[in-house]
Formats: structure tokens, C-alpha cells, sequence
């Protein structure tokens, strides 16, 4: 009796996963066939993925590729989370065939904005250039730059020899009208354009901001994969600002409020701008929720007299009243000389090396820290043609043992070990596509 009882059972099974797999080609044909749901839905709808086309990237015409608005994994959540208007009637099939989708079709660009003014254009090439080196999806940079600059970018990047893999686009550096000389002498000239991107650039679902003075030594790929593990209230990633109390500004200095216990630092902004555009922020202003655009210029009224970071200050506020909308991702992924300078208080970096350097402080174009001196110049000096391991590694580790005098320098094997095994791991995929 057991024994026919597990026959019977496995039968139903099959026949069970039979009929799923009948009804979801039958849902399927549905959405390709010629004004089906699926394309009136698109036609309907002109921001669906496949009804739109960006600067600088290219549409997406494959058949099946418009099924979803919002298809990519980047922001996509269990289909029994997602928001009222990213699926239409198929959404069950949409999630269940999700994980073949991505495995046949090519991977979607990864967005990447950064703010240049002044002097920043070397250090901003530099960390474009760290960017593309290790990468594997395609890359589209959106530069807000000074206009004395534009020419200057368009010279440099167009001899990059990566065509194809990477697109970028120019923009100026622009604020409200009615309110733009304020937001200009708030801490730096150009500093709180980033807190605009998710108003300006209205078609990009995703978008990680970085400060011109970051290097990458991992693959972009590797922190755009937070994206996928936001959960369903989670707008944004960053890096906490300390992770030594005792030595946190926030915590002993600040006068407005901020993000747990150190606070965040904004140099590593991981956004899933469709969330953030959609949001209702709660503030301790008015009892009404407040939309991004809605919100930023009552903050800056508020704290402006009390705010010494700028629009990183600003960005503490709100996710101090909304801390159930932030993601936080470890040091390793933000790492500066105050991980360091004061002895080593970046355990994940002493355990897996460092992922993002962020040589804030200037201490790129000063001998205070040549540790990270030492790694910027490694990177702006490397030609994209030669050999990683003798033009790069090598070199960059004799100049780093040059430094042990310093704090920095006796834990500068944490400079090189995610960066070894980055340059490991390139020559690997390259191998395979020979």
C-alpha cells in the first residue's frame, strides 16, 4: 500500500507540474500574439521598458521583452510584493519565468553618475577608468559636469576602447530655478546636484552615484547586485559613516538628526530611482508625507544654519525618519582613511580587502596618506592595453610597502587583496571567451 501510495503521489505530481507548464506556454503565446494583452498593455503605458529609449542606450526590441514593466532584476521584488503597477494579468508567470529571462537575454546596463566641478576632471576620468577595468555588464555613465568641462570629458572618453560596452552622457549642472543660488553655496559649488538625479534623470530605474574620488577594485556589477536584495520598503544603500563610535563626527557633533548610530556617508549611493520618485516621506516638519521633489527644499530651510556636510547631512534627516528605507552595506564597500588613519576599524575590509576606496580629505594630491595616494596614481597611470599584474599589481604593491611608516601602510595588504583577486578573476572570463 506505501509503496502504490508514493507511485500515485509522484504521479499527481507530474501531472500537476504538466499542467503548470501548459498554462504558463498558453500565458505566454497569449502576450506574443499580435494585440494581446501584453502589447496593449505596452502601448498603453510609454514608460514600459520596451516603449522607451534613453540618451546614450539602446531600445530593447526582442520578442517577450516588454511582457513586464520594470522587468529588470535590478529592482525587482517577489511578485506577491511588488507594487500595484509593475505587472499586469500574467504577474504569477512573469515571476515564475523571471529566472530564464535573465539567463537568455543580455544583461541591461548598469547607470553610474558622478558630479565633476572645479578641479575634478583627472580624478573623475581616473574613477571612470577603475570602473570600466574590472566591469562586466555595459556601463552607462551620466556625467553632470561644468560646461568648461564637456569638451574636455568628450576628448578623454571618446579614446576609451571600450565601445560599445561603454556609453555615457553630458549633462550641465542644474538646480531649481527658483531656489538654485541657494543650493550652489550649500557646502561645495556642485556638491547637492546628486540629490536632483532622481527628478532629472526620470527614465533611469537605477542608479549608483559615486564622488570623484572613488576607485573601484571590484567589478561595478558586484555592488549593483544590492540592488536585488532591497527589500520591499528600501530605496537606497549606503555605507555607514563610522564604525567606531568614538570616533564619529555625527555622533558627538551633529545638531540635526541622523542614521543610526554614526550616521551614513553619501560618497557610495546605491538608488532605485523608481522607488524614490514613488515614495511619500515621512518628516518631522509637517504630519503629511512628502514626496523627493517635495521635500528636499523645506529640509534645507529648516537645517541650513545647522548643517555642516551639506547633502549628506540632508540625506541623514530623511532616512533618521525613514530608516526602514535604507539599506546598508558594509565598510569595505565605502572605504576611507578614517578606516584607518586611527588604527584598522574596518573588520570586513581586514577579512576581504577593499572593495571601493574613497579617498576623501584631497588625500589623492597630498603625502598625508600615501597609502591612498599610492592607489590612486596605480590607477590613473595604467593603459587599458597592458598587462594588469606587471603594470598595476606589481608596482602598486612596492609603492604600498613604501608606506608601512604610516597607519594606513602597516594594513596595506587590505589595499590589494580584493584587487588581486579582481585582476585573477578578469583574466579568467577572458580566457573563457577564447
Amino acid at each position: 500500500m506505501r509503496r502504490l501510495a508514493r507511485v500515485a503521489l509522484l504521479c499527481l505530481g507530474c501531472a500537476v507540474c504538466s499542467l503548470l507548464y501548459g498554462l504558463s506556454q498558453l500565458a505566454l503565446s497569449l502576450e506574443q500574439e499580435p494585440g494581446g494583452g501584453g502589447r496593449d498593455r505596452q502601448a498603453r503605458d510609454p514608460a514600459a521598458p520596451g516603449a522607451r529609449r534613453q540618451a546614450g542606450s539602446e531600445g530593447r526590441g526582442e520578442a517577450g521583452t516588454e511582457r513586464c514593466k520594470n522587468l529588470s532584476v535590478s529592482f525587482w521584488n517577489s511578485y506577491w510584493m511588488l507594487p500595484s503597477d509593475v505587472c499586469g494579468m500574467n504577474c504569477f508567470w512573469e515571476a515564475a519565468f523571471r529566472y530564464d529571462y535573465m539567463k537568455t537575454h543580455p544583461s541591461e546596463k548598469m547607470h553610474l553618475a558622478v558630479v565633476a566641478c572645479g578641479e575634478r576632471l583627472e580624478e573623475t576620468v581616473t574613477m571612470l577608468r577603475s570602473a570600466i577595468i574590472f566591469s562586466i555588464k555595459p556601463l552607462h555613465f551620466h556625467i553632470f559636469a561644468e560646461d568648461q568641462l564637456h569638451e574636455s570629458f568628450k576628448d578623454i572618453l571618446d579614446e576609451f576602447p571600450y565601445e560599445g560596452r561603454v556609453n555615457y552622457t553630458l549633462y550641465p549642472i542644474t538646480f531649481p530655478s527658483e531656489s538654485a543660488a541657494e543650493w550652489k553655496k550649500l557646502f561645495k559649488p556642485c556638491a547637492s546636484q546628486r540629490l536632483f538625479l532622481p527628478l532629472i534623470l526620470k527614465n533611469v530605474d537605477s542608479l549608483l552615484y559615486v564622488d570623484t574620488d572613488i576607485l573601484f577594485l571590484r567589478p561595478v556589477d558586484d555592488i549593483w547586485s544590492f540592488l536585488g536584495k532591497f527589500n520591499s520598503t528600501q530605496i537606497a544603500a549606503m555605507a555607514p559613516e563610522h564604525e567606531e563610535p568614538r570616533i564619529g563626527w555625527y555622533n558627538r557633533f551633529a545638531r540635526h538628526p541622523y542614521y543610526g548610530l554614526t550616521g551614513i556617508n553619501s560618497g557610495v549611493m546605491l538608488m532605485n530611482m523608481t522607488r524614490i520618485r514613488r515614495k511619500y516621506f515621512k518628516n518631522d516638519m509637517t504630519p503629511v508625507r512628502l514626496q523627493w521633489g517635495e521635500i528636499l527644499m523645506p529640509l534645507l530651510k529648516k537645517y541650513k544654519l545647522n548643517i555642516t556636510w551639506g547633502d549628506q547631512d540632508l540625506l541623514n534627516i530623511m532616512f533618521f525618519h525613514n530608516p526602514e528605507s535604507l539599506y546598508v552595506f558594509p565598510c569595505q564597500w565605502n572605504y576611507r582613511p578614517d578606516h584607518c588613519i586611527y588604527g584598522s576599524n574596518c573588520k570586513t575590509a581586514e577579512e576581504e580587502g577593499i572593495f571601493i576606496l574613497h579617498g576623501n580629505r584631497g588625500v589623492y594630491h597630498d603625502d598625508k596618506q600615501p597609502t591612498f595616494r599610492a592607489v590612486y596614481e596605480a590607477i590613473k597611470n595604467y593603459s587599458f592595453e597592458d598587462d594588469l599584474v606587471h603594470s598595476l599589481l606589481q608596482p602598486l604593491e612596492q609603492e604600498l610597502q613604501k608606506t608601512m611608516h604610516t597607519y594606513c601602510g602597516r594594513v596595506y595588504k587590505v589595499f590589494i587583496k580584493q584587487l588581486t583577486k579582481s585582476i585573477r578573476d578578469l583574466y579568467a572570463r577572458r580566457s573563457k571567451r577564447r
